[in-house]
């Protein structure tokens, strides 16, 4: 088995922290060993060329180049990173969506508290039918004060899969720049960064590319790197490295730090290439096959619609509940350690407390309706999802 996740649990949700496979956790641990070893060599002399090697595997897979790239713990440092270098004024406008990432959303509030910026959020249905609705509301929302645009490609809580391309195409030809939270698009859809156009994309690898946690990425379209900061401003401000960017060394060395997890992503990403006979291609046409399947199951099982088309969706599907599941479940105090720091929905915490599934439940919309959202990884199968109909058939009719 190539993954460590527990036997007794069904683990459908690895769109949200992914899971790293053993082989690549035990390059990890072998990396740390190196570097307590002796720091000194580690950190000063093996790091360097380590990083710059996994930075071309990752380079490689989104469709970059070298020197448009750099890593970072997450997306979302990636995100703040870019907001915060923004050089903001009072009446400037911030657009996102109210499919956004909540983590995201409060970075724009916070540049716009601190700088008298406004956010402003197109409301793009759900359920809808086609590519038109999202980017009519996108265009919609546009003002002549619109200085940025931080548009989903893969939105976490609604599962879908903006038309980006597009997108940033219509967002450049009226001159407001766009980032682009790519939190989930590594590893689930085919990525071209460098023909796509934006100046800024942030994306994980810890999620689809199964890389250990804390391996992200940023790029930065060549024109727009000398105004962009990272968070932790470092040695890499005023010491030059020959033979690397400005960009580089500001964002490969933000203090000492344990670098496994970046040096590692260039490992995971030519281990999922090679898992499957054709490679990413298969293994990503293979977690969409999947996922389209599992919904229609769920779909099926549950007597609802499919929210959009199976063209919007990629390894993930969020689904709406029916009437029967809107309603909280039974409570009880041992169930709620399940609930975790981020307050978890009481049917989640059921599921994983009861069933030992887990799957992230989450209310969305303005009528708070009740939602399941799916993954869809090599490692699930069509009878995890069957077992997780059947659970909710009963808990609905129960």
């Amino acid at each position: 088995m190539h993954w460590t996740l527990a036997r007794d649990v069904v683990f459908l949700n690895h769109g949200s922290y992914g899971a790293c496979p053993r082989t690549i956790l035990n390059d990890q641990f072998e990396l740390r060993a190196q570097l307590e070893m002796n720091p000194m060599r580690f950190l000063v002399r093996d790091y360097p060329p380590l990083l710059d090697a996994a930075r071309e595997d990752v380079a490689r897979l989104v469709g970059a180049s070298n020197e448009d790239l750099v890593f970072v713990p997450n997306a979302t440092t990636g995100v703040n990173a870019v907001i915060r270098s923004l050089d903001l004024h009072p009446g400037d406008e911030l657009l996102t969506t109210n499919h956004d990432y909540n983590a995201c959303r409060c970075a724009l509030e916070e540049a716009a508290r601190q700088t008298g910026a406004k956010v402003v959020s197109a409301e793009i249905p759900f359920p809808l039918q086609s590519d038109d609705e999202i980017v009519d509301a996108i265009l919609g929302a546009l003002t002549s004060r619109t200085r940025l645009a931080m548009i989903d490609h893969v939105t976490s809580t609604t599962a879908l899969v903006f038309p980006i391309e597009r997108i940033v195409r219509e967002l450049q030809e009226r001159d407001v720049d766009v980032l682009v939270d790519g939190a989930h698009a590594a590893g689930m859809l085919p990525l071209q960064l460098s023909q796509l156009g934006a100046p800024y994309y942030a994306g994980n690898l810890h999620k689809w590319t199964c890389a250990p946690k804390g391996a992200a990425y940023l790029f930065v379209r060549e024109d727009k790197r000398d105004s962009v900061r990272p968070l932790t401003v470092s040695h890499g401000e005023n010491t030059h490295r020959p033979g690397r960017s400005a960009f580089h060394d500001r964002f490969d060395w933000p203090g000492t730090l344990d670098p496994a997890a970046w040096i590692c992503a260039g490992n995971a990403v030519r281990w999922c290439a090679t898992l499957l006979p054709g490679g990413m291609e298969e293994w990503m046409s293979r977690n969409h096959a999947l996922a389209v399947e599992a919904r229609q199951l769920l779909c099926d099982a549950l007597r609802v619609e499919a929210p959009c088309p199976d063209s919007m969706i990629g390894s993930m599907a969020t689904i709406p509940l029916p009437s029967a599941l809107q309603h909280e479940p039974p409570s009880r105090p041992d169930l709620r350690r399940f609930q975790g720091w981020l307050g978890a929905d009481r049917l989640q915490a059921w599921l994983a407390g009861e069933h030992r599934i887990e799957v992230p439940i989450v209310r969305w919309g303005k009528d708070g309706r009740r939602w399941l959202r799916i993954s869809a990884q090599v490692y699930n199968s069509r009878a995890q999802f069957e077992h997780l109909a059947g659970v909710l058939q009963t808990i609905a009719t129960g």
